[in-house]
C-alpha cells in the first residue's frame, strides 16, 4: 500500500468531524471520496495532507508514519494536495505561480547567487523548461504570462494541479476539482488525471460531481457525518440504499 489511514478521528471540542475512518490507497490507484456537505471529506483530506492534526489514529505513507509530519514534510515525501477554492498567487503570472512552487530553487539561496551564478542560472532555466512542459500538458501555455487573477475558475483549477506537479508527486489529493468548472473543462481535467495516473501518480479525489467521479475511479468511498458509509466499485456504492438516502433521492 502507498497510503494507509488507520482509525483517524478529528475533533473540534465536542464535535467529531471525522470518526475513526480507515482507508488504503495502492500505488497507481485513483480512489474517489464522495459525500454531502458536512460529511467530513475535506477534514479527512486536511488530516492526510497535514493541515489538520488528527485527534486519534495513524497515517502511513510509503511505510513511513507521517501522522505528526508538517505539510511541507509530507509534500517532500511525495504527498501533495490541491484545494477546493484555488489559492493562486493572484499578482503573479501563471508561469511565476509554478516557479514559486518549485522545491528549493537555487535562485533563492544567497550563497548560490553570489558564488555560483552559472549553476543558479542553469537551474532556473531547467525549472522554466519544466514549468513550460507542465503548462503545455495542461493546455495553459496560452496564458503563461497572464496574471493568475485573470484566469477562469477552471483554469485556476488546472493551475493548482500544475503547481503540485512541480513537486514531482507520487500521490495527489484533489479537493473538488470539478466545482465551478464547465463541462468541457471537467472532461479535460479527467483526461489529465487519467494521463498522470497512467504515468504512475496515484490520486484521491473528493468530489460532489458523482457521474464524473464514477467515470474516473474504480473504487469509491462515500462518507456521511464523519464515517465511511459505503465502499466498493462506484456503481455498487451508488446503488446502496444508505447512500441514496444520504443524498436524499438517489445518486445513480
Amino acid at each position: 500500500m502507498m497510503l494507509a489511514v488507520e482509525n483517524v478521528s478529528c475533533r473540534y471540542g465536542g464535535f467529531t468531524a471525522v470518526d475513526s475512518v480507515s482507508l488504503t490507497l495502492h500505488p497507481g490507484e485513483i480512489l474517489g471520496i464522495a459525500g454531502t456537505n458536512g460529511a467530513g471529506k475535506s477534514t479527512l483530506f486536511a488530516a492526510i495532507a497535514g493541515q489538520q492534526q488528527a485527534s486519534t489514529g495513524k497515517i502511513v505513507f510509503n511505510d513511513s508514519d507521517i501522522t505528526h509530519d508538517a505539510p511541507y514534510i509530507r509534500a517532500k515525501r511525495g504527498l501533495v494536495r490541491t484545494f477546493q477554492v484555488p489559492r493562486e498567487f493572484k499578482s503573479l503570472t501563471v508561469l511565476e505561480n509554478l516557479l514559486a512552487a518549485a522545491p528549493n530553487p537555487e535562485g533563492e539561496q544567497m550563497l548560490a547567487a553570489l558564488v555560483n551564478t552559472f549553476s543558479r542560472r542553469r537551474k532556473e532555466r531547467e525549472l522554466i523548461e519544466k514549468a513550460d512542459h507542465i503548462l503545455s500538458f495542461l493546455n495553459l501555455a496560452k496564458v503563461r504570462d497572464t496574471q493568475a487573477h485573470n484566469l477562469s475558475g477552471g483554469q485556476k483549477k488546472l493551475l493548482e494541479l500544475g503547481r503540485v506537479l512541480m513537486l514531482d508527486p507520487q500521490c495527489i489529493l484533489l479537493d473538488e476539482p470539478f466545482a465551478g468548472v464547465n463541462p468541457v473543462l471537467i472532461e479535460e481535467i479527467c483526461e489529465h488525471v487519467q494521463t498522470l495516473n497512467a504515468q504512475g501518480i496515484a490520486f484521491i479525489v473528493i468530489e460532489h460531481h458523482l457521474q464524473a467521479l464514477k467515470s474516473l475511479t474504480k473504487r469509491l468511498i462515500v462518507m456521511d457525518r464523519g464515517i465511511v458509509l459505503a465502499e466498493g466499485d462506484p456503481q455498487s456504492v451508488l446503488d446502496d440504499p444508505r447512500v441514496q438516502e444520504a443524498y436524499m433521492g438517489g445518486v445513480a
